[in-house]
């Protein structure tokens, strides 16, 4: 199913010059984005284009529906692997808000959101990028409220959830969209029948939770998919799911082992914010 939609998209691209010649303007937008290009694009490095075959960022992004000219708000983006992709799609034709993690939270923190705005600085690709903030006890500044078409956050609900905001985040997130917008959200699933105690340690967490949070948020589920499920993955390691690659919290003990295993099994869930 994902391959029909990211074909379907890529046929969308392939069309946008026929339909923008009855569009006298000379920057019309695309009809879809170049998934191709910006993959490929320099501002990627090698070991970021290496994780494609985990995090499937064409097809995510696709089954999200992603469009060049939107108005879109990564939620803590981390080293920005996701903005690396975003950014060259939303840069000629659309906004990206980075809310990265708030700098007065501690030097840590500092240093990770000059260290973004840094790589910001290194390509004129992300030249659409507003950096913003967000975290626990700050949720006002992510976006302006109603700006939003579209909202994604990869593998953090986990961290927001541990942090006992996961509640207010999403309203944040529902707060920042236009009625009939999109959630995306990405992260490492539970299985169900696991004790709900596993989520506050394993980085893990359950498909039902985190409908949960969003329904109370105000959201409707409008789709999943499982392109970025992984069923080597059992979710019940030593230390928790950053036993798994890239993290290898364990080193070299079964190194190997959780190398064939690859990136955790994630959950991918497309919310809507009514329209009325």
């Amino acid at each position: 199913m994902i391959r029909t939609i990211l074909a379907a998209a890529l046929v969308s691209a392939a069309a946008a010059p026929a339909a923008a010649q009855h569009d006298h303007s000379h920057h019309a937008v695309p009809a879809a984005p170049d998934y191709a290009a910006a993959l490929a694009g320099a501002n990627r490095s090698e070991a970021n284009r290496a994780r494609d075959q985990y995090r499937h960022p064409a097809e995510t992004l696709a089954f999200f529906g992603l469009t060049p000219g939107m108005t879109v708000v990564e939620v803590s983006p981390g080293g920005g692997w996701y903005t690396e992709v975003l950014g060259p799609i939303l840069a000629d034709h659309g906004k990206l808000y980075a809310a990265h993690t708030n700098p007065a939270g501690g030097e840590r923190a500092a240093q990770a959101v000059a260290s973004f705005k840094e790589k910001l600085a290194s390509s004129p690709v992300y030249k659409s990028v507003e950096v913003t903030s967000f975290g626990k006890d700050h949720y006002d500044s992510l976006a302006p409220a109603g700006s939003a078409d579209m909202v994604l956050t990869f593998r953090n609900v986990h961290n927001w959830y541990m942090g006992d905001f996961a509640g207010d985040a999403f309203k944040a997130f529902y707060a920042a969209l236009k009625p009939g917008g999109v959630l995306g959200v990405v992260d490492h699933r539970l299985p169900e029948d696991r004790p709900d105690d596993a989520m506050k340690s394993s980085g893990y967490m359950k498909r039902s939770t985190i409908v949960a949070l969003a329904e109370a948020a105000g959201f409707k589920l409008a789709g999943e998919s499982q392109v970025n499920a992984n069923p080597k993955d059992t979710a019940d390691w030593p230390n928790g799911v950053w036993s798994l690659p890239p993290n290898f919290r364990e080193g070299d003990k079964d190194r190997a082992k959780y190398a064939a295993i690859g990136e955790s099994d994630r959950m991918t869930l497309k919310f809507v914010k009514p329209a009325s």
